[in-house]
């Protein structure tokens, strides 16, 4: 089935010179505070998402984790399931919004976190920047973002185009999950420069890097220094990490052992922190070919 989407080729020419998807302005999230969560591809955005949701929910915040993703796999360790999306629940009613139910498009998972997938529209077809506009829409028709204090993005790869970045359009945060090594880096600083591009229309701004699947930081935190930057935690590669994948459960879920409470208190430690607010950073991207020789490192 064809989705129609509202000028689904043309793109709208912004001030300063972003070219963006055109989504309803009228659509807000509300009195929720609102994280957007990017890196590279496989850096691990939906482990530190679904376990940073977890991580809020045990501080006593009612949280909404939102995956931007078409593979629509970014709560099924707090869902044990790839839950339908809203594309599938919209296409079943023939995208008459008005006759959907709730439980078709949330899930309840782990420490009542409510998760939600987008998913997106047929390759080759649409816009992921639509299918974030319409599953926001879908949301407060529903009344879903009332009682919620938290919302988390997860957001498909280091993609930056209009569409994928459309939910820095509602975010007041945005984190970047890397590791310490030249790729990830390398996207988080086409990452900062979408950002920084965002920010000059919208009320979002970088809230810091999570330090991922690395035993250190060092070239992370180089980088950051450089650019204006800050780490706000640091998960290293642990095999439990792996085992909760594969086991289909949180990092809250599996069995205690030393090594993997202190990354759990770690994540308890960073939702507290983003939850006083953290420290908003105007970070200034470096030129491509320039980041490339500050790289160059053994």
């Amino acid at each position: 089935m064809n989705i129609a989407i509202r000028n689904p080729v043309a793109a709208r020419r912004q001030p300063e010179g972003s070219v963006q998807v055109e989504l309803d302005p009228t659509v807000k999230i509300g009195t929720a505070k609102v994280f957007a969560i990017y890196g590279k591809g496989g850096i691990g955005k939906s482990t530190t998402s679904s376990n940073l949701s977890v991580a809020f929910s045990k501080l006593g915040k009612r949280v909404l984790q939102i995956g931007c993703d078409p593979k629509h796999d970014s709560t099924f360790t707090l869902t044990k399931r790839l839950a339908p999306t809203v594309i599938d629940a919209l296409e079943a009613v023939q995208f008459h919004s008005e006759e959907l139910r709730v439980e078709d498009f949330v899930a309840e998972g782990y420490n009542g976190v409510m998760c939600v997938e987008a998913g997106g529209p047929p390759a080759g077809t649409g816009c992921g920047g639509y299918v974030v506009g319409q599953t926001v829409k879908l949301l407060k028709e529903h009344h879903l973002l009332e009682d919620t204090d938290v919302v988390i993005f997860d957001v498909l790869g280091d993609v930056v185009c209009g569409g994928f970045a459309s939910p820095l359009q509602h975010a007041d945060q945005a984190l970047i999950v890397t590791a310490n090594d030249f790729d990830s880096i390398f996207a988080m600083n086409r990452i900062v420069a979408a950002i920084h591009a965002k920010a000059k229309n919208y009320n979002v701004r970088l809230g810091g890097v999570i330090a991922n699947r690395s035993a250190k930081t060092d070239e992370i935190d180089r980088f950051n220094a450089a650019v204006g930057l800050e780490r706000v935690a640091h998960f290293p590669d642990l095999d439990v990490v792996r085992r909760s994948r594969l086991k289909k459960s949180t990092l809250f879920e599996m069995e205690p052992t030393p090594e993997l409470e202190a990354v759990q208190n770690e994540y308890l430690r960073l939702a507290a922190y983003l939850w006083a607010g953290g420290r908003p950073l105007d970070a200034i991207p470096m030129k491509d070919r320039d980041l490339f020789e500050f790289l160059g490192f053994d």
